[in-house]
Formats: structure tokens, sequence, C-alpha cells
């Protein structure tokens, strides 16, 4: 899309023109879902991502004063609603998903629970290819080396390594917290 016709179309849209908010929302909606997908895969997370993103602009749309700078913007709000997605997601535990849980006694379950409180916070603290590595080997433990580098996007050969400094970093956090 030239930039004279997003111009037109962005100055339309925030005068309330319904065709040309559906015009912007064709025409940027691929740059929106695959931003979005840059930071998460589970596709609940890029579609509300998505709508997170085009939500903000609703709320912004009076203040865009460059609107050939649109597609970027969209695309930064789109990564940002989806990181915060999948962080979120992240701290939570998948008690249904966890075979310790189902046999747990109740003071056992409240064990289990806040240990794994206390794991995910420690994860959380941990840097940002750090944090996606461990929650891709905690809840896709199916994926291989190849997968999990395509989806950090490093070489194959860098996952191990990356791994065993993410998991004594982890230890050494834990330990230094009182955990053993």
């Amino acid at each position: 899309m030239l930039n004279r016709d997003l111009g037109r179309l962005v100055r339309l849209a925030a005068e309330g023109d319904q065709t040309a908010w559906n015009a912007l929302v064709r025409s940027l909606s691929v740059v929106v879902r695959n931003a979005a997908h840059a930071s998460a895969s589970c596709d609940a997370d890029v579609r509300d991502a998505c709508q997170d993103a085009w939500l903000a602009l609703v709320g912004k749309r009076c203040s865009l004063e460059h609107p050939e700078r649109l597609p970027g913007w969209l695309a930064t709000a789109a990564r940002r609603c989806a990181h915060r997605r999948v962080m979120k997601r992240r701290s939570d535990v998948p008690l249904a998903c966890r075979t310790e849980y189902a046999a747990a006694s109740p003071e056992q379950l409240v064990l289990l629970t806040e240990r794994d409180k206390m794991l995910w916070k420690a994860v959380a603290r941990l840097p940002r290819r750090s944090r996606a590595l461990m929650w891709l080997l905690a809840h896709h433990p199916e994926l291989s080396q190849r997968e999990i580098a395509a989806e950090l996007g490093i070489r194959p050969g860098s996952v191990g390594p990356l791994r065993r400094r993410c998991l004594d970093r982890l230890r050494h956090q834990l330990i230094t917290e009182g955990f053993d």
C-alpha cells in the first residue's frame, strides 16, 4: 500500500469512516498477524494479540500524526501484546497436564503449586531467550532440537549449550533463594 493511500485511510478511519477501517484491517492484518506470531506460537494467543493490537489502535486513532509509521506501530503493538499473553500463560501452572498433581493430597497439592509458582517466578527473571527455551522445554517436551531452534531463531547446535546455561542459571537462582 502506498503511503499516500495509507495516510488517506488513516485520516478517514480517524474520522469514523467504517469503510476506511475495513480497508486498513484488510491491508495490514498480515503485518499484525506475522508480528504476533513471532512472539507467540499458540494460535489463540496470536489471535488475541492481534485483536489487542487493533484495539490499541482504536484507542489511539486520533493521535496518529505519522500514518506511514502505522504498519511498524501495529507490528510492535502486536509483538508486545503477544509477549504479554505468553508470559501470563507461562506463569499459570497447567494442573491437568501434571501427573504428580493427579494423586496428590490437598496438602501436597498446595506444596506442589507453591513450588511451581516459585520455579516460574525464577524463570521469569531469566533473559528473554532463556525464558522462551524453558517454556518450550516444559510445555512441549516432544519438540526436537531442530524445532526448538526454529522457535527461538537460533542454530540447532546452540540449543544444548543454551539449555545448560539456562538450567545452571536457574539452579543458581533457586539455591540463592534457599531452595534445593
